[in-house]
């Protein structure tokens, strides 16, 4: 799902294109999952963006916004398979536009839920869709300078990229001590970091040579300034290239784990690391237990390794929280309708996708609005009621930080 390198690729393509230009024409047809749930409707946005002007974009970890002269504002969230097209333009990373099997010269495209047409010459494009409607278009109605003051920003942690003067070691470190949950669940944990999903925080752990097991409170220091780095490391980087993965370094693990259960497809690296798949807080982890090792004083239970699961994209239909199948029969005819097994997994897939994780305070005053923001239902809450192939990809040491960024993205937060 996309992530903060894909958000960003997003915004960028946002300030590209539309930035000084008037919105002439707006189609939003109702749907009461992409807007209805946070409290909007079709209707609505056309009517909130239409004969506006856009002044500028921005992002903040799997959010992002379009700024407008006037409020309210654009602000979504993409969830599962949201994305952003451009007519004429491939916003699509490499992996994600060669996967797709419609038609790339349809327009509108396949799935859209609102399109926007300018009034300048020439004329720009865009449509945001979402096949399995988990993404989120909502309404903020305040300066623009203040989104992130307002929910569902407030409520999220600081962005590895954007925000470097709140995400700082000792803002990780204070945060890992103060829980006692598995590292891989903070990290995706929204309220703490925002943006890391899935293959960053498993790339991040592969690059600090951790293990995802372990837990939060029980890191060294020096583990901690290991994780600090590799979290900054992954997120420039990725984010410097704009999330386009034929630019990552060809020794992230990124580049081997997407075959997991194809046929022919090797469970090693090139060197011959033992690459496996586990479950760790609800969420399926890849992990090379040759190089990452558990150094703590204690550890999450060893969970059973999932070798023969669906690619990344699939493997939450088909495998519960404890990493066992769901599928009686691999060669069984998939079904219109999910299972219950399948239906809960897709539910915590869709919370993971924008919550924040709440205390026990916070989760009691959520219950008073849930009907108005259902979406922002936090994982881990629902978790505690429940290229080159030759070439060795051993992690290289981390280049230090501070290092010059792509100048693609200057002026991120405007």
């Amino acid at each position: 799902m996309p992530e903060i390198a894909e958000v960003a690729r997003i915004t960028h393509f946002l300030r590209l294109h539309l930035v000084g230009k008037t919105i002439k024409k707006a189609t939003a047809p109702e749907d009461a999952n992409v807007f209805g749930k946070v409290g909007t409707s079709g209707p609505a946005f056309e009517k909130a963006v239409t004969g506006k002007k856009v002044v500028g974009a921005g992002s903040q970890g799997k959010y992002f916004w379009i700024l407008l002269d006037s409020p309210p504002h654009p602000v979504m969230h993409f969830g599962m398979t949201g994305w952003i097209h451009i007519r004429g333009e491939q916003t699509a990373y490499t992996r994600y536009y060669e996967k797709s099997k419609d038609d790339k010269a349809q327009w509108p495209p396949k799935f859209w839920k609102f399109q926007l047409e300018t009034d300048s010459d020439p004329k720009v494009e865009v449509a945001f869709t979402d096949a399995r409607r988990f993404g989120r278009v909502r309404l903020v109605d305040c300066p623009g300078e203040d989104i992130r003051k307002h929910s569902p920003l407030k409520e999220n942690g600081p962005d590895p990229v954007v925000d470097k003067d709140v995400f700082t070691e000792d803002y990780l470190r204070q945060k890992m001590k103060n829980r006692h949950v598995p590292i891989k669940a903070l990290l995706l944990d929204q309220a703490m970091i925002s943006g890391i999903g899935n293959w960053v925080g498993d790339e991040i752990m592969y690059q600090a040579k951790l293990h995802p097991e372990q837990y939060s409170d029980d890191f060294s220091d020096q583990d901690v300034a290991k994780l600090y780095k590799a979290a900054r490391y992954v997120c420039d980087t990725a984010v410097g290239v704009l999330g386009d993965s034929d630019q990552f370094p060809s020794d992230w693990l990124f580049n081997h784990r997407w075959g997991k259960g194809k046929k022919d497809h090797p469970t090693t690296l090139p060197t011959g690391e033992k690459i496996v798949f586990i479950t760790v807080g609800g969420r399926t982890s890849c992990v090379v237990p040759s190089v990452q090792k558990k150094t703590g004083k204690a550890t999450v239970p060893d969970t059973k390794e999932e070798i023969e699961a669906l690619d990344d994209e699939t493997e939450s239909k088909y495998f519960d929280r404890k990493g066992n199948s769901t599928a009686k029969s691999e060669t069984k005819p998939a079904t219109k309708k999910p299972n219950g097994a399948k239906r809960k997994a897709i539910k915590e897939e869709e919370a993971e996708n924008e919550a924040p994780v709440l205390s026990n305070g916070a989760k009691k005053a959520r219950k008073v609005s849930q009907v108005k923001q259902e979406d922002d239902v936090p994982a881990a809450e629902k978790q505690k009621s429940r290229k080159t192939k030759d070439e060795a990809v051993v992690p290289q040491p981390i280049p230090e930080l501070g290092r010059r960024r792509s100048g693609r993205l200057s002026g991120r937060a405007s």
